[in-house]
Parts: structure tokens; sequence; C-alpha cells
């Protein structure tokens, strides 16, 4: 189902976020991405699942070359869905980021052309990555953005995030949460299930899985529910409270939430 609506999206999902969020979704993943520091500590090797539209892989580079001169770290994206991947590296032709060197053969790529060796795309689930494309222990960062809610099993996935990472990597995901604030709720809520619909309907001509979107996100686990599941993974996170030295960062009042762990 999941594939479904995200085949169906695929096309609009850019123009959507900007209509849904007022473009503040942009501005979430930038502070997720800075926070994280890519190439602070010199290259590093990323995953980046559910991440098929590119634009957390093009904030790593860039940052990592722009902050730290840093022209070697790398990100596998990683997406269950092929439309999105085809976005995804339709943005990146686009980028300095893309040259004519060769692909290997389970990306997805046209073999007549490809992308730098910086960013690879690569269809497959993140609930049961293939160890043969995935080995264990083989990256320094996993990040998903807006993604994970949308997966059948939260736990197989941290599960595969946890096999994946190098001792000491980083897991970091942001995602719509909770929003603590009675009033604020109130509003969201309002707007969620009464707007949204309607853009999609208007701006992407499908307004169930818009419908959808929402739904999973008011599904989704609480913010210490979530950061106790990324603890009974194996990672090691802070405290079980929001901000400074806690488990999670809230963005807006907890309309979306950053939640890292380090594996040990």
């Amino acid at each position: 189902m999941v594939k479904g609506v995200f085949n169906s999206v695929a096309s609009s999902y850019d123009v959507m976020n900007d209509a849904m969020s007022m473009g503040v979704h942009r501005l979430w993943k930038d502070d997720y991405v800075s926070s994280l520091k890519p190439g602070r500590k010199g290259p590093i090797r990323c995953i980046d699942l559910a991440g098929g539209t590119g634009d957390i892989a093009l904030r790593i580079l860039d940052h990592a070359r722009e902050q730290y001169a840093d022209r070697e770290t790398t990100v596998d994206v990683v997406d269950i869905n092929a439309e999105m991947l085809k976005e995804g590296y339709r943005r990146f032709k686009k980028t300095m980021y893309h040259n004519s060197l060769s692909f290997p053969s389970h990306t997805y790529a046209p073999s007549h052309e490809s992308l730098a060796p910086q960013v690879s795309f690569i269809e497959s689930n993140a609930q049961a990555l293939p160890e043969e494309t995935f080995p264990s222990n083989t990256y320094d960062l996993y990040t998903i953005a807006f993604g994970i809610r949308n997966c059948t099993s939260v736990p197989d996935v941290l599960k595969e995030a946890y096999r994946v990472l190098k001792p000491g990597g980083t897991f970091a995901c942001l995602e719509f949460s909770q929003v603590n604030n009675p009033l604020l709720n109130m509003i969201y809520d309002q707007y969620s299930f009464s707007v949204i619909p309607i853009m999609g309907s208007i701006l992407a001509g499908d307004r169930e899985s818009y419908q959808y979107l929402v739904e999973s996100i008011r599904k989704f686990p609480t913010q210490p529910n979530f950061a106790q599941m990324i603890q009974d993974a194996g990672f090691s996170t802070g405290r079980m409270h929001e901000g400074k030295g806690g488990a999670w960062r809230d963005l807006w009042g907890g309309i979306a939430c950053i939640h890292t762990g380090v594996k040990l």
C-alpha cells in the first residue's frame, strides 16, 4: 500500500511538502543535517533511508563540502519506491555531483549515465536490507527523514539500522511527532485533517494518499515511546526527556522531532 501511495505522489512530492508545511520542512531538514555535522571529523560513509528524492543526501554532501572542505563523504540513498528514486536521480543530475562515472549494477541509474561516487541510489526495503549489498558494520551515519512512520515494522527498521552501522556510528531520525501544547495541537489537527487532503486533491489530484499521510503521523509513537524503541534496538541515547542531554529534540512544539542514538 505504501509503495502505491508514493508511486502516486512521487512527481508532486516536493510541491506538496512545500504547500503543506509552507516551506518549513526545508528549515527542519537544514537543522537536522547541520546538527549531525557530516564531515566534521573527516569523510564518512552515510546511508539515507526512505531518501528517494535525495534532499537529505544533497544537504549532507553540501554541508561536508561547504563547512569542512570534504568532498569524499559518500551517501547511499535507499528507498523501497523506484518512482521516488527516479525523482532523486533527476534532481542530482542538475547538481555538481553528477558526472559520467560507472554505476554499480544494483543501483538505480540508466546504463549510459550515472552519478559521482559520492552518491548512489539503491532500491531496497529498510526493514530487510540485503547483507550482500549492505554489510554489517559499514556506515558511520544512518539517516531517515519523514519515512520511518511509513514502514510496517519500526522495530525491524531499527534492528537493520543497528546492524549496518559501525560501532560508534549514529542513527538519526527526523519525523513528524506529537504536539504537546493543547491549543497548538487542536489547530494542527484541524489543519491536517481539513486542509492537507484538499491540497492533495488540488495540487496532486490525489486526496486519498494525503489523507493516509496525515493519518500515519497521528498513529506514530510519542517521543518517549519512540526513544524507548531506539534504546530497545541497542542504541545509546540521551536521557528520556526533550532538549539538551535528552533522547530527542522537538521542532516547532513537537510537530516534528529529531531522535538520535549511537551504536556502542
